[in-house]
């Protein structure tokens, strides 16, 4: 598991326990270790070293390159291990509570939420989970765009009311299904590791080869969003964009099936985690199609009162990822856009510095405004102790990642947002949502 040691001093009273062996599970700035107290004779108080086995060094690296190691940690055991009735697996102890993941019926749903409990039995070997699938809103109305349903819950209000009759303990979702306002309730516990954020095109076989550049006058591309159909217009203004609706099962047999479409669009991210990487005819950049707020990136909902939970999932934030989908949800948050505006994103974290692109369109493409900006981020490594009532950041709950860098990422989307809004991004977003309405 690729294990590394490192050596910390603890004082006796944060590490009562007795004298040697024993290993203990505990938790360090979000990620998990195993350790063994080892005497070193005169210390102050006693002093005692632990030898520390890292567990998982990848699951929530909370260091960028160069930056140094936290303080000493304060051991204390993992979260989220409340026993119930049985053995474990060592066979002299209860054995752990059975964690209920809520996901969409879809088969791609279903392969995120297997990632996301993989993730977690990896850490909490002892832990069983059940998955409980279920359709959404928007899983049910495939005849009508998204953009026109109306509804800013459409993937997530029927797994959020599992979640509040406590029929779930967590749900897994795309998270730019979630919208930047949740419902008070909840709260997204973790922000995992980010997949490719880009857009891909998917192209009819006797297209194969071919680029959007590249295909004939009046060419139909299938896409379910406004932001791309908007950004691509304005591109490709010979080409003619079409709504698509279904999973991804369905909407490749549309494309492969039928005559209609001569390629459609789809988040590169969705086609990895089914294994369809082949299928990828062109990547969109975002010097082409900048990507939807939260693109590739899955979120862990749960209750926002249950701590337990809350402890259990929060292992899986991963920093980088966490705070570029803060900047972008406090960008569309302020902006006040959602499925109904082409309101797209870009962001990059990179030496210490996160950089946020961010743009409104016109539905033709015909307007639109684009500026970048950037916030220094220092992140570090740590361990905080506080209330129950954590601090949430566009729906997001983060304690184990720094406070101050959650605040500056969440300052610079609403700045970017600002200065758009100072340019006139209103009357663009104002002038789309009627003719969206319209139509």
């Amino acid at each position: 598991m690729g294990f590394k040691e490192t050596a910390a001093k603890v004082a006796p009273a944060e590490s009562a326990r007795g004298g040697r062996g024993s290993p203990r599970t505990c938790c360090w700035g979000g990620r998990i270790f195993r350790d063994e107290k080892l005497p070193v004779g005169a210390g102050v108080g006693g002093a005692w070293l632990y030898r520390v086995e890292e567990m998982r060094a990848t699951v929530s690296e909370l260091r960028l390159p160069g930056q140094a190691l936290p303080p000493a940690p304060r051991w204390r055991p993992a979260s989220g291990w409340k026993l119930t009735e049985g053995r474990s697996r060592e066979g002299n102890s209860p054995k752990m509570r059975v964690i209920r993941v809520g996901t969409r019926k879809s088969q791609l749903a279903r392969i995120q939420a297997d990632s996301v409990v993989a993730m977690l039995k990896d850490l909490y070997p002892g832990l069983q989970f059940e998955m409980v699938a279920m359709s959404t809103t928007g899983d049910k109305i495939l005849d009508t765009a998204l953009s026109k349903i109306g509804e800013k819950s459409l993937f997530t209000k029927e797994l959020e009311y599992a979640l509040e009759k406590n029929e779930v303990d967590l749900v897994v979702h795309s998270l730019k299904d979630l919208p930047t306002v949740l419902p008070p309730a909840f709260t997204i516990g973790a922000v995992c590791k980010r997949e490719s954020p880009y857009d891909a095109v998917i192209f009819h076989p006797k297209y194969a080869g071919q680029t959007l550049g590249t295909l004939p006058e009046k060419s139909v591309i299938g896409t379910s969003s406004l932001r791309r159909a908007a950004q691509l217009q304005r591109k490709f203004p010979h080409l003619e964009f079409k709504s698509i609706r279904g999973n991804l099962n369905t909407r490749l047999r549309k494309l492969d099936e039928q005559q209609e479409f001569s390629a459609i669009i789809l988040a590169a991210a969705g086609l990895q985690r089914m294994g369809w990487q082949s299928r990828v005819g062109q990547l969109l950049y975002p010097e082409e199609c900048l990507y939807a707020v939260g693109q590739g990136a899955l979120g862990v909902e749960v209750r926002a009162k249950d701590q337990e939970v809350l402890d259990l999932v929060r292992v899986l934030h991963d920093p980088e990822t966490l705070l570029r989908c803060i900047a972008e949800r406090a960008f569309l948050r302020h902006l006040e856009g959602g499925c109904s505006v082409p309101v797209a994103v870009h962001t990059v974290l990179k030496d210490g510095q996160l950089y946020l692109t961010g743009g409104v369109w016109s539905l033709d493409g015909s307007d639109s405004l684009k500026e970048t900006m950037q916030t220094t981020i220092n992140v570090l490594a740590q361990h905080e102790d506080g209330p129950e009532d954590d601090v949430q950041r566009v729906g997001i709950t983060a304690r184990n990642i720094s406070q101050g860098a959650q605040m500056a990422a969440e300052n610079l989307g609403i700045s970017l947002a600002n200065l758009l809004l100072n340019k006139g991004a209103k009357k663009i977003l104002d002038v789309a949502r009627q003719l969206n309405d319209a139509h």
